[in-house]
Protein backbone atom coordinates (compact mmCIF):
# COMPACT_ATOMS: atom_id res chain seq x y z
CA UNK A 1 0.00 0.00 0.00
CA UNK A 2 2.80 2.39 0.93
CA UNK A 3 4.54 1.64 -2.39
CA UNK A 4 1.36 2.41 -4.40
CA UNK A 5 0.78 5.70 -2.51
CA UNK A 6 4.39 6.76 -3.18
CA UNK A 7 4.11 6.35 -6.94
CA UNK A 8 0.68 8.01 -7.01
CA UNK A 9 2.15 11.06 -5.19
CA UNK A 10 5.12 11.17 -7.57
CA UNK A 11 2.82 11.02 -10.61
CA UNK A 12 0.62 13.86 -9.31
CA UNK A 13 3.70 16.02 -8.62
CA UNK A 14 5.00 15.64 -12.17
CA UNK A 15 1.52 16.25 -13.56
CA UNK A 16 1.19 19.54 -11.62
CA UNK A 17 4.64 20.72 -12.72
CA UNK A 18 3.67 20.04 -16.33
CA UNK A 19 0.50 22.12 -15.93
CA UNK A 20 2.45 24.97 -14.30
CA UNK A 21 5.01 24.98 -17.11
CA UNK A 22 2.30 25.14 -19.79
CA UNK A 23 0.47 27.88 -17.95
CA UNK A 24 3.65 29.94 -17.67
CA UNK A 25 4.37 29.58 -21.36
CA UNK A 26 0.77 30.44 -22.30
CA UNK A 27 0.59 33.65 -20.30
CA UNK A 28 4.02 35.12 -21.00
CA UNK A 29 3.91 38.35 -23.01
CA UNK A 30 7.40 38.03 -24.50
CA UNK A 31 8.59 36.50 -27.74
CA UNK A 32 10.20 33.44 -26.14
CA UNK A 33 12.18 30.94 -28.17
CA UNK A 34 12.52 27.28 -27.21
CA UNK A 35 16.11 27.97 -26.18
CA UNK A 36 15.07 30.42 -23.42
CA UNK A 37 16.09 33.55 -25.36
CA UNK A 38 13.93 36.66 -25.35
CA UNK A 39 14.10 39.50 -27.89
CA UNK A 40 13.00 43.07 -27.11
CA UNK A 41 12.23 45.89 -29.50
CA UNK A 42 12.74 49.30 -27.89
CA UNK A 43 9.88 51.41 -29.21
CA UNK A 44 11.60 54.68 -28.32
CA UNK A 45 14.69 53.94 -30.40
CA UNK A 46 13.88 50.96 -32.61
CA UNK A 47 16.80 49.01 -31.14
CA UNK A 48 16.41 45.22 -31.07
CA UNK A 49 18.11 43.41 -28.18
CA UNK A 50 18.38 39.69 -27.45
CA UNK A 51 18.96 38.28 -23.96
CA UNK A 52 18.88 35.01 -22.06
CA UNK A 53 16.26 34.64 -19.30
CA UNK A 54 15.13 32.48 -16.40
CA UNK A 55 11.71 32.82 -14.67
CA UNK A 56 10.57 30.92 -11.57
CA UNK A 57 6.85 31.43 -10.76
CA UNK A 58 4.96 30.71 -7.52
CA UNK A 59 1.23 30.53 -6.93
CA UNK A 60 0.54 33.27 -4.42
CA UNK A 61 -2.81 34.71 -3.28
CA UNK A 62 -4.62 33.08 -6.13
CA UNK A 63 -2.16 34.41 -8.76
CA UNK A 64 1.02 33.27 -10.39
CA UNK A 65 3.83 35.68 -9.44
CA UNK A 66 7.48 35.88 -10.46
CA UNK A 67 9.61 34.60 -7.61
CA UNK A 68 12.88 34.71 -9.56
CA UNK A 69 13.84 36.53 -12.78
CA UNK A 70 17.37 36.39 -14.19
CA UNK A 71 18.14 38.21 -17.50
CA UNK A 72 21.59 38.40 -19.08
CA UNK A 73 23.08 39.66 -22.35
CA UNK A 74 24.16 37.17 -24.98
CA UNK A 75 27.72 36.27 -23.96
CA UNK A 76 29.12 36.14 -27.50
CA UNK A 77 28.03 39.75 -27.99
CA UNK A 78 30.10 41.03 -25.09
CA UNK A 79 33.31 42.83 -26.05
CA UNK A 80 36.28 41.13 -24.45
CA UNK A 81 38.78 43.88 -23.67
CA UNK A 82 42.08 43.56 -25.52
CA UNK A 83 44.68 44.47 -22.90
CA UNK A 84 47.01 47.38 -23.67
CA UNK A 85 49.22 49.55 -21.45
CA UNK A 86 50.00 53.28 -21.71
CA UNK A 87 53.53 52.65 -23.08
CA UNK A 88 52.01 50.30 -25.68
CA UNK A 89 49.49 52.98 -26.70
CA UNK A 90 52.33 55.46 -27.24
CA UNK A 91 54.15 52.75 -29.19
CA UNK A 92 51.32 52.67 -31.76
CA UNK A 93 52.60 56.04 -33.02
CA UNK A 94 55.83 54.32 -34.09
CA UNK A 95 53.90 51.91 -36.32
CA UNK A 96 52.47 54.91 -38.16
CA UNK A 97 55.82 56.75 -38.18
CA UNK A 98 57.57 53.67 -39.55
CA UNK A 99 54.96 53.54 -42.31
CA UNK A 100 55.83 57.16 -43.16
CA UNK A 101 59.49 56.15 -43.45
CA UNK A 102 58.63 53.71 -46.26
CA UNK A 103 57.48 56.71 -48.38
CA UNK A 104 54.68 54.40 -49.59
CA UNK A 105 51.20 56.04 -49.31
CA UNK A 106 49.53 52.61 -49.34
CA UNK A 107 51.58 51.48 -46.33
CA UNK A 108 50.48 54.59 -44.41
CA UNK A 109 46.81 54.34 -45.44
CA UNK A 110 46.73 50.73 -44.20
CA UNK A 111 47.43 51.97 -40.65
CA UNK A 112 43.91 53.48 -40.61
CA UNK A 113 40.70 51.63 -39.69
CA UNK A 114 38.08 50.64 -42.26
CA UNK A 115 36.01 53.69 -41.32
CA UNK A 116 38.94 55.85 -40.29
CA UNK A 117 38.79 59.66 -40.33
CA UNK A 118 41.84 61.86 -40.98
CA UNK A 119 41.74 65.64 -40.42
CA UNK A 120 45.21 66.46 -41.79
CA UNK A 121 47.63 69.27 -40.93
CA UNK A 122 47.99 70.81 -44.38
CA UNK A 123 44.70 70.09 -46.13
CA UNK A 124 41.21 71.51 -45.53
CA UNK A 125 39.56 68.32 -46.82
CA UNK A 126 38.52 65.63 -44.27
CA UNK A 127 39.67 62.19 -45.43
CA UNK A 128 37.11 59.48 -44.60
CA UNK A 129 38.12 56.46 -46.67
CA UNK A 130 41.19 54.57 -47.84
CA UNK A 131 41.44 56.31 -51.21
CA UNK A 132 41.27 59.86 -49.85
CA UNK A 133 43.70 59.10 -47.00
CA UNK A 134 46.17 57.60 -49.48
CA UNK A 135 45.75 60.65 -51.74
CA UNK A 136 46.80 62.98 -48.91
CA UNK A 137 49.96 61.02 -48.20
CA UNK A 138 50.98 60.89 -51.88
CA UNK A 139 51.87 64.59 -51.53
CA UNK A 140 52.84 64.71 -47.86
CA UNK A 141 55.41 61.92 -48.19
CA UNK A 142 57.36 63.97 -50.73
CA UNK A 143 58.62 65.95 -47.73
CA UNK A 144 60.05 62.71 -46.24
CA UNK A 145 58.44 63.33 -42.84
CA UNK A 146 59.69 61.73 -39.64
CA UNK A 147 58.09 62.55 -36.32
CA UNK A 148 58.74 62.38 -32.60
CA UNK A 149 56.26 62.81 -29.76
CA UNK A 150 57.07 65.71 -27.42
CA UNK A 151 54.02 65.48 -25.12
CA UNK A 152 51.51 62.66 -24.79
CA UNK A 153 48.28 62.06 -22.86
CA UNK A 154 46.79 58.56 -22.98
CA UNK A 155 43.31 57.16 -22.24
CA UNK A 156 42.36 53.48 -22.47
CA UNK A 157 38.90 51.91 -22.88
CA UNK A 158 37.46 48.59 -24.01
CA UNK A 159 39.13 47.86 -27.34
CA UNK A 160 39.89 51.53 -27.91
CA UNK A 161 42.55 53.93 -26.75
CA UNK A 162 43.51 57.55 -27.28
CA UNK A 163 46.82 59.36 -27.51
CA UNK A 164 46.71 63.17 -27.70
CA UNK A 165 49.52 65.68 -27.44
CA UNK A 166 52.22 67.49 -29.41
CA UNK A 167 54.55 66.00 -32.01
CA UNK A 168 57.36 67.44 -34.11
CA UNK A 169 58.25 66.54 -37.69
CA UNK A 170 61.45 66.82 -39.65
CA UNK A 171 60.42 67.82 -43.19
CA UNK A 172 63.53 67.85 -45.37
CA UNK A 173 65.43 69.59 -42.57
CA UNK A 174 62.63 71.93 -41.45
CA UNK A 175 61.25 71.33 -37.95
CA UNK A 176 57.47 71.69 -37.59
CA UNK A 177 55.44 71.24 -34.40
CA UNK A 178 51.77 70.29 -34.42
CA UNK A 179 49.05 69.14 -32.04
CA UNK A 180 47.67 65.64 -32.57
CA UNK A 181 44.87 63.29 -31.50
CA UNK A 182 44.94 59.60 -32.35
CA UNK A 183 42.02 57.33 -31.43
CA UNK A 184 42.84 53.69 -32.04
CA UNK A 185 40.40 50.76 -32.21
CA UNK A 186 41.08 47.03 -32.12
CA UNK A 187 39.96 45.78 -35.54
CA UNK A 188 40.53 42.34 -37.05
CA UNK A 189 43.23 41.53 -34.51
CA UNK A 190 45.18 44.80 -34.96
CA UNK A 191 45.20 48.27 -33.46
CA UNK A 192 44.17 50.69 -36.22
CA UNK A 193 43.73 54.49 -36.35
CA UNK A 194 40.00 55.25 -36.22
CA UNK A 195 40.47 59.01 -35.84
CA UNK A 196 43.50 61.24 -36.49
CA UNK A 197 43.36 65.02 -36.07
CA UNK A 198 46.52 67.06 -36.67
CA UNK A 199 46.69 70.87 -36.48
CA UNK A 200 49.38 73.54 -36.49
CA UNK A 201 50.26 75.24 -33.20
CA UNK A 202 47.66 78.03 -32.84
CA UNK A 203 49.90 80.53 -31.05
CA UNK A 204 52.26 80.56 -34.01
CA UNK A 205 49.31 81.36 -36.26
CA UNK A 206 47.98 84.06 -33.94
CA UNK A 207 51.46 85.56 -33.71
CA UNK A 208 51.17 86.24 -37.43
CA UNK A 209 53.15 83.48 -39.13
CA UNK A 210 56.73 82.37 -39.63
CA UNK A 211 59.70 84.67 -39.02
CA UNK A 212 63.16 83.50 -40.15
CA UNK A 213 66.62 84.71 -39.17
CA UNK A 214 68.92 86.95 -41.18
CA UNK A 215 71.18 84.09 -42.27
CA UNK A 216 68.19 82.13 -43.61
CA UNK A 217 66.95 85.18 -45.49
CA UNK A 218 70.36 85.65 -47.17
CA UNK A 219 70.38 81.92 -47.95
CA UNK A 220 67.25 82.36 -50.12
CA UNK A 221 69.45 84.13 -52.70
CA UNK A 222 71.36 80.86 -53.13
CA UNK A 223 68.16 79.07 -54.19
CA UNK A 224 67.65 81.63 -56.95
CA UNK A 225 71.35 81.57 -57.93
CA UNK A 226 71.30 77.75 -58.07
CA UNK A 227 68.27 78.00 -60.38
CA UNK A 228 70.30 80.31 -62.67
CA UNK A 229 73.04 77.65 -62.80
CA UNK A 230 70.60 75.16 -64.36
CA UNK A 231 70.26 77.51 -67.40
CA UNK A 232 66.57 76.50 -67.41
CA UNK A 233 64.21 79.51 -67.55
CA UNK A 234 61.33 77.47 -66.09
CA UNK A 235 63.39 76.53 -63.03
CA UNK A 236 64.21 80.20 -62.44
CA UNK A 237 60.63 81.36 -63.01
CA UNK A 238 59.40 78.85 -60.43
CA UNK A 239 61.40 80.69 -57.75
CA UNK A 240 58.90 83.56 -58.04
CA UNK A 241 55.52 83.74 -56.28
CA UNK A 242 52.10 83.41 -57.88
CA UNK A 243 51.72 87.20 -58.04
CA UNK A 244 55.28 88.39 -58.66
CA UNK A 245 56.90 91.57 -59.83
CA UNK A 246 60.32 91.54 -61.48
CA UNK A 247 61.99 94.81 -62.49
CA UNK A 248 65.00 93.34 -64.29
CA UNK A 249 68.48 94.73 -64.77
CA UNK A 250 68.56 94.80 -68.56
CA UNK A 251 64.93 95.20 -69.61
CA UNK A 252 62.58 98.19 -69.34
CA UNK A 253 59.51 95.93 -69.13
CA UNK A 254 58.10 95.02 -65.69
CA UNK A 255 57.43 91.28 -65.47
CA UNK A 256 54.34 90.44 -63.41
CA UNK A 257 53.50 86.84 -64.28
CA UNK A 258 55.18 83.49 -64.89
CA UNK A 259 55.34 83.74 -68.68
CA UNK A 260 56.90 87.21 -68.72
CA UNK A 261 59.48 86.27 -66.10
CA UNK A 262 60.36 83.12 -67.99
CA UNK A 263 60.72 85.09 -71.25
CA UNK A 264 63.23 87.45 -69.62
CA UNK A 265 65.40 84.58 -68.41
CA UNK A 266 65.36 82.82 -71.80
CA UNK A 267 67.67 85.63 -73.00
CA UNK A 268 69.49 86.42 -69.76
CA UNK A 269 70.54 82.79 -69.14
CA UNK A 270 72.43 82.71 -72.46
CA UNK A 271 75.09 84.76 -70.64
CA UNK A 272 75.48 81.92 -68.07
CA UNK A 273 75.26 84.28 -65.06
CA UNK A 274 76.42 83.36 -61.56
CA UNK A 275 76.10 85.83 -58.74
CA UNK A 276 77.36 86.54 -55.25
CA UNK A 277 76.20 89.03 -52.63
CA UNK A 278 78.68 91.79 -51.73
CA UNK A 279 76.52 93.78 -49.29
CA UNK A 280 73.20 92.82 -47.69
CA UNK A 281 70.61 94.42 -45.43
CA UNK A 282 67.83 92.18 -44.12
CA UNK A 283 64.36 92.90 -42.70
CA UNK A 284 61.99 90.12 -41.56
CA UNK A 285 58.34 89.89 -40.60
CA UNK A 286 55.62 87.23 -40.23
CA UNK A 287 55.63 85.17 -43.46
CA UNK A 288 57.70 87.76 -45.36
CA UNK A 289 61.28 89.01 -45.47
CA UNK A 290 63.39 91.43 -47.48
CA UNK A 291 67.02 91.40 -48.57
CA UNK A 292 68.49 94.58 -50.15
CA UNK A 293 72.03 95.25 -51.21
CA UNK A 294 74.62 94.89 -53.92
CA UNK A 295 75.42 91.72 -55.86
CA UNK A 296 77.97 90.90 -58.51
CA UNK A 297 77.58 88.62 -61.51
CA UNK A 298 80.17 86.80 -63.55
CA UNK A 299 78.87 86.07 -67.03
CA UNK A 300 80.22 82.63 -67.88
CA UNK A 301 79.66 83.11 -71.60
CA UNK A 302 81.89 86.22 -71.84
CA UNK A 303 83.79 86.48 -68.56
CA UNK A 304 82.29 89.93 -67.88
CA UNK A 305 81.82 90.93 -64.25
CA UNK A 306 78.87 93.21 -63.49
CA UNK A 307 77.76 94.83 -60.24
CA UNK A 308 74.13 95.74 -59.58
CA UNK A 309 71.88 96.90 -56.78
CA UNK A 310 69.11 94.50 -55.75
CA UNK A 311 65.95 94.23 -53.67
CA UNK A 312 64.30 90.87 -52.97
CA UNK A 313 61.00 90.64 -51.09
CA UNK A 314 60.12 87.05 -50.22
CA UNK A 315 56.77 85.65 -49.11
CA UNK A 316 55.89 82.28 -47.58
CA UNK A 317 53.62 80.61 -50.12
CA UNK A 318 52.37 77.00 -49.92
CA UNK A 319 55.11 76.22 -47.40
CA UNK A 320 57.96 77.67 -49.52
CA UNK A 321 59.71 81.02 -49.59
CA UNK A 322 59.12 82.59 -53.00
CA UNK A 323 60.20 85.89 -54.57
CA UNK A 324 57.25 88.30 -54.54
CA UNK A 325 59.27 91.35 -55.65
CA UNK A 326 62.68 91.57 -57.32
CA UNK A 327 64.18 94.88 -58.38
CA UNK A 328 67.64 94.83 -59.96
CA UNK A 329 69.38 97.91 -61.33
CA UNK A 330 72.83 98.77 -62.64
CA UNK A 331 75.13 100.83 -60.43
CA UNK A 332 74.18 104.44 -61.31
CA UNK A 333 77.71 105.83 -61.17
CA UNK A 334 78.72 103.37 -63.88
CA UNK A 335 76.02 104.40 -66.32
CA UNK A 336 75.58 108.13 -65.60
CA UNK A 337 78.46 110.51 -66.42
CA UNK A 338 80.10 111.78 -63.25
CA UNK A 339 79.63 115.42 -64.31
CA UNK A 340 75.89 114.91 -64.56
CA UNK A 341 75.81 113.41 -61.07
CA UNK A 342 77.70 116.38 -59.68
CA UNK A 343 75.22 118.77 -61.35
CA UNK A 344 72.31 116.82 -59.94
CA UNK A 345 73.79 116.94 -56.46
CA UNK A 346 74.27 120.72 -56.70
CA UNK A 347 70.69 121.17 -57.87
CA UNK A 348 69.45 119.24 -54.85
CA UNK A 349 71.66 121.18 -52.42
Amino acid sequence: LIYVLYWKKLFLTHFLLHIIHNACCMFTTFDITPTTIVQFTMGATGDVVKARYSYVYVYEGGQWKIAHHHSSVMPEGIDIAQPITEPEVRGLFHLWNDALATLDPDAVAKRYAKEGVLLPTVSDVPRTDYASIKDYFVNFLQKKPQGIILESNVMIGTNWCQDAGIYEFDLLGDKVKARYSFIYKYEDGEWKIAHHHSSVMPEAQLAGGTVIGDAEVRGLFSLWNDALATLDPDTVAKRYSKKPCLLPTVSDTPRDDYDKIRAYFVDFLQKKPQGKILESWVTSGPDWCMDDGIYEFTMGATGDVVKARYSFVYTLEDGEWKIAHHHSSQMPEEIVPKAMLEEAQKAMA
